[in-house]
């Protein structure tokens, strides 16, 4: 089942993609919600970003290019790092570079949505705690980290984080391909198999660190291939199970002359 978060006429609604548009909910969709009786064609709404969490946390130089050179075993402390609320925007949105600098990175990302309240849980617990998962791109702008390794600022500008462009709840995510495209060129494609740290072992390791919440967005590291990008080059991130999540970097500078 595909989540879509989207805008009609001025108000917010969830839904549900289906053969004949997105039929809107009403409710939790984290708990109990049901259908309304409105449905919507995809060009008469505006999607959003299909969640929207309290918090996001990724994870650093999370993929190997090959199976074999996995090593052997999880690295003790896995390198995380938060991303604000504020830095999340939806399919089509524009991502600002800021100011002083002249290009960011794209990183294609499988990002897992928390469906229910996580504490203290084993790896086989993980996959009940998990409501479904989008496409996420983790825009970063090196240029802002520190020489001792600090990554927030350099992670955290608005827009830094697209989502989108809908949650599946039905997907096996130790068997998918994460990919990116730039001007339709193929930039990134590789099996999640290829995660150093595997997505059950990391939202278990979280979970003993922090509670995570219903709507909770972790970002699962991003496949090589990921390089700077400029002011209108196209991104697309895609997962082909989820969809694609399209957006376009546009100096800060053109935002003021516009």
């Amino acid at each position: 089942m595909k989540f879509a978060r989207f805008n009609y006429n001025h108000s917010e609604y969830y839904g549900v993609v289906t053969e004949k548009g997105i039929k809107a909910v009403k409710g939790n969709i984290f708990a109990e919600w049901e259908f309304t009786e409105d449905t919507f064609s995809s060009d008469e709404i505006e999607l959003l970003a299909p969640v929207l969490p309290s918090k996001v946390i990724g994870i650093g130089a999370n993929y190997v290019g090959r199976k074999e050179d996995l090593p052997e075993s999880v690295p003790d402390l896995p390198v995380f790092f938060f991303k604000p609320d504020s830095s999340v925007i939806g399919p089509g949105k524009e991502v600002v570079i800021p100011h002083s600098i002249d290009e960011i990175k794209f990183e294609s990302e499988l990002a897992v949505v928390i469906g229910k309240e996580a504490r203290n849980l084993s790896k086989e617990e993980v996959l009940d705690h998990v409501f479904g998962y989008t496409v996420g791109n983790d825009i970063t702008a090196p240029q802002f980290f520190h020489d001792d390794g600090h990554w927030t600022v350099g992670k955290s500008f608005d827009t830094f984080t697209p989502l989108g462009p809908v949650i599946e709840t039905e997907l096996d995510p130790l068997n998918i391909n994460v990919k990116a495209d730039i001007n339709g060129i193929e930039k990134q494609n590789s099996p999640t198999e290829h995660m150093i740290v595997p997505l059950k072992e990391m939202i278990a390791y979280l979970s003993t660190v922090m509670t995570l919440n219903p709507g909770d967005v972790i970002l699962t590291g991003s496949p090589q291939g990921a390089h700077f990008i400029k002011d209108g080059d196209v991104m697309e991130c895609k997962i082909d199970e989820i969809g694609t999540l399209k957006n376009t970097p546009v100096r800060a500078q053109s935002l003021i002359n516009s």
